[in-house]
């Protein structure tokens, strides 16, 4: 029941674990048993403090057993779960607090120590882990507070007051609530923009893929055109010199078939968008890339217009560098736009004399206002409101555009346009953009 109030109540799923390196949790445990041990030594013979040092030892000695064995089992297993890494952790958290019932308790400096496996937990665990061992050190704090040995001090009458370690207990207890909250936020946001940036580099490695074996194709198809010339004209000679009922015409006629086959396929090959712009259009003109962005995600009935502007001053429009940043990037920011248009889609290219502004604009319902300020952000999820559509997590794909297009040396905004539909501008400082002449 617990379980299910945690899911619940953190928005978690069964399936949403976590794998933590085996080696990373027996390290701290190993830091954790020198440090405890060094203490426990201090205290009794440097500064003269009679501890129950028999229990104590016991105690420090069940932790190094325990990171023993799970040092052996790390020969065969090098990563554990959310769950077993939880485990080992609610153990680390069990053998301090009976360490600090032995000496002392909340009167012990040293009890500020049970923060540290929750803040552990709220980096590399699930949100349900790291609430539960949340709640544990909370009923630590609290049961420590109540119950445990009392320290030797040095003045007999000396006595710590009741309400300092009720007030102690309750910041402990709250301290560990707040720093689970709060680190396990920090460490969400940096494992997504991790991933969204993967997911970015795995996008620019996928279209370079694509270009590159576009670039083979067209070579392919250029290089074999010329021999296939010869063949044909060779097969229609053939053709023309045999005899009327010479044996070989059925074999002539099926060559000079299979070759005008072969022919067609190359041509249709030629054809393909990742293929024309192969080793032979590495650079052309902005318009013609936006065409090519946007053809694989063309629909029926949306019309898409793409011109070329030129501002007063700002000279002729350069050719540019076919790029797998640019054409990704585009091709996604366009892919949106033609999913939630209505009717069209503009993209107008203004060229000025230092710089280049591209805009795609649709006339579709825009993006839905309270998310518009955080459009980039990776993951976001518009649910079934706007442009969010079906697509759970509308942020992702803006954002790997945003990524690429910002390592051509472009800047994206995003806005709705005043009468309907939503507009992306992207700006390129022209020296950044043009292929010198």
């Amino acid at each position: 029941m617990l379980r299910s109030f945690l899911r619940a109540w953190t928005g978690a799923t069964p399936g949403s674990s976590r794998r933590v390196r085996l080696r990373t949790l027996a390290t701290i445990r190993w830091v954790a048993v020198l440090g405890q041990l060094a203490a426990v030594l201090f205290v009794q013979f440097g500064l003269g403090y009679p501890l129950p040092l028999i229990e104590v030892l016991l105690v420090i000695g069940a932790s190094a057993a325990v990171n023993l064995w799970v040092t052996a089992l790390g020969r065969r297993r090098t990563w554990l779960s959310d769950r077993t890494a939880a485990r080992y952790l609610a153990f680390d958290l069990l053998q301090l607090a009976a360490l600090l019932f032995l000496t002392g308790g909340l009167t012990n400096p040293f009890a500020v120590l049970i923060l540290a496996p929750v803040t552990v937990a709220a980096t590399v665990l699930s949100r349900v882990s790291t609430a539960t061992l949340s709640l544990l050190a909370v009923l630590v704090a609290l049961g420590l507070g109540l119950w445990h040995r009392p320290l030797p001090w040095p003045t007999p009458d000396f006595a710590v007051p009741p309400v300092y370690l009720l007030g102690f207990g309750v910041a402990l207890a709250l301290s560990s609530l707040f720093l689970a909250a709060y680190v396990f936020s920090v460490a969400e946001e940096a494992r997504r923009m991790s991933d969204a940036l993967s997911a970015s580099q795995m996008a620019l490695d996928r279209e370079q893929r694509v270009s590159a074996l576009g670039a083979l194709a067209a070579a392919a198809a250029h290089e074999l055109g010329s021999p296939l010339g010869t063949i044909a004209v060779v097969a229609k000679e053939l053709a023309r010199d045999l005899p009327p009922g010479s044996p070989l015409a059925a074999d002539v006629a099926l060559l000079q078939s299979q070759s005008d086959r072969c022919r067609a396929i190359l041509a249709a090959l030629a054809a393909r968008p990742e293929v024309r712009g192969g080793p032979f259009l590495e650079i052309g003109r902005l318009a013609d890339l936006v065409q090519e962005a946007a053809a694989a995600h063309a629909r029926p009935g949306i019309r898409l217009t793409v011109e070329e502007r030129l501002a007063e001053g700002g000279g002729g429009a350069p050719p540019v560098r076919r790029s797998p940043e640019i054409l990704h990037g585009l091709g996604t920011l366009l892919q949106n736009a033609i999913e939630f248009a209505t009717a069209e889609v503009h993209v107008p290219i203004l060229w000025s004399a230092d710089s280049v502004t591209l805009t795609i604009s649709d006339d579709g319902p825009g993006f839905p206002s309270d998310l518009l300020a955080r459009l980039g952000e990776p993951y976001l999820s518009g649910g079934d409101r706007g442009r969010g559509g079906e697509h759970e997590h509308m942020g992702l794909g803006i954002f790997i555009a945003e990524t690429l297009l910002a390592r051509s040396g472009a800047v994206v905004t995003m806005a709705n346009r005043p009468e309907e539909g939503a507009e992306v501008t992207v700006r390129w400082d022209r020296a950044s953009l043009a292929v010198p002449g």
